[in-house]
């Protein structure tokens, strides 16, 4: 008998555990409305205990642009239901299914409360606290590259680029950089030479720098609230006049496992990227002075920096991070973001934000132009490659909906993102 029940035993154990079902505390613990929890797999989730005593969760990570649910707040929507909003874009997802007016969809998961616990069922482990990570050591060249002998510095596209990354006014900034363009397209700048770029760009020192989660960004309804996105977008473009630049003084010096080192056309094609981000910035400070606003009126954040932090030392991790999964991620959110300053009659504004889709396409198309051709040089397969980077420098999922006719536009078919998808 004492065998039967210890077979017992093991056997409902693994019926638990294969039910997916896990406790992750007291329900007396959460008196919070919305409460972190940190999963294993960094998809981590905010359970959310409403004022009728009811129970619920869903991704943290906001499908927009990542913002930190946990930190929005629960709204009544006109036809009685519950929703969690934003505190980034206002952007709602309803608390029983995750779905969003916006047409965004967030992951849901059921919630038991059962002799005062509360259990959600999901295959990872949660925990209260961060999961402890190993740290990745990255590496930035601890020593400036020397210049090619006989070259003269100033003369060099290394040079520039590292000049431009250490100009803390975003003004001076736009101005050098479509300087060094003309120079370099004319043929007055020859040389890519090499030299240590900076660790992180610089800033002014008037900017109100605050975490990404403390910057709430309007849904357009409002004028404020269209300030609040043209001025994020604003800071989006001045860093990516930097991420530009970066990849082509970190880089300069890269070879393949060929020994070759990268063609002239990698350095143009980045150099043009670097003028179109340049003059989307001089195109929404100039609107942001138009409705009585300046670049600087409002908080910003330098989370864009950490994806370039992280792939210092990998080429192809930067371009699938930085050109192939976070500008492709630019694709998607952008027709909603024009429809909603068009419902505004905010002609102007989507005026501008035309011109920046339209060249933001040809730049997803040059990152996923030189991934493949590395990986052709180096005889990898592309996709598998972009498969394994991607989850290894970008924590979570891909998130629909996907701008499917602009990703295509730029070359990038279904195949590349969708297996990134967390399965249902």
């Amino acid at each position: 008998m004492e065998g039967f029940q210890e077979e017992l035993v093991s056997a409902l154990r693994e019926v638990v555990s294969n039910s997916h079902w896990q406790c992750v505390g007291e329900k007396r613990s959460f008196k919070a409305t919305c409460t972190k929890l940190f999963s294993e797999d960094g998809e981590h989730l905010v359970l959310i205990h409403t004022t009728d005593d009811k129970f619920y969760a869903m991704d943290s990570s906001c499908p927009h642009e990542g913002g930190p649910l946990e930190q929005g707040d629960i709204e009544e929507l006109c036809d009685g239901r519950l929703a969690l909003t934003c505190p980034w874009h206002y952007f709602e997802f309803c608390l029983d299914d995750g779905s969003s007016s916006t047409g965004l969809q967030n992951q849901v998961y059921e919630v038991k409360v059962y002799e005062g616990k509360v259990y959600i069922q999901t295959q990872n482990a949660l925990s209260l606290t961060p999961w402890k990570e190993t740290p990745c050591t990255v590496s930035v060249n601890s020593e400036p590259a020397a210049i090619s002998q006989g070259s003269d510095a100033e003369s060099t596209l290394s040079y520039w680029a590292c000049k431009i990354l250490s100009t803390a006014d975003p003004q001076e900034k736009v101005k050098l950089t479509q300087h060094v363009q003309t120079l370099w397209e004319s043929g007055k700048i020859s040389e890519i030479g090499q030299m240590e770029p900076p660790a992180q760009p610089q800033r002014k020192e008037n900017l109100i720098i605050v975490q990404p989660g403390r910057i709430k960004r309007g849904k357009g309804g409002t004028l404020s609230s269209r300030i609040a996105l043209l001025h994020s977008m604003a800071n989006i473009e001045q860093w990516a006049i930097d991420l530009s630049w970066d990849i082509i003084a970190r880089f300069a010096h890269f070879r393949l496992c060929t020994g070759e080192t990268l063609p002239r056309d990698f350095f143009s094609d980045f150099v043009k990227v670097a003028g179109d981000e340049a003059k989307h910035y001089s195109l929404l400070e100039k609107r942001l002075a138009e409705l009585d606003s300046n670049f600087g009126a409002l908080p910003v954040h330098n989370g864009l920096w950490q994806s370039a932090a992280d792939t210092a030392h990998d080429l192809l991790g930067r371009l699938a991070i930085v050109h192939m999964v976070h500008e492709a991620r630019g694709l998607d959110v952008h027709p909603q973001t024009m429809q909603r300053f068009s419902t505004q009659g905010d002609d102007s504004s989507v005026r501008i934000l035309e011109v920046i889709y339209t060249d933001e396409i040809t730049h997803v198309a040059a990152g996923l132009k030189w991934f493949t051709y590395i990986c052709g040089k180096e005889q990898r397969d592309c996709l598998s490659t972009f498969h394994e980077l991607v989850p290894l420098y970008f924590k979570g999922y891909l998130k629909p909906p996907f701008n499917t006719e602009g990703r295509r536009s730029a070359g990038m078919s279904e195949e590349w993102y969708l297996t990134l998808v967390k399965p249902s």
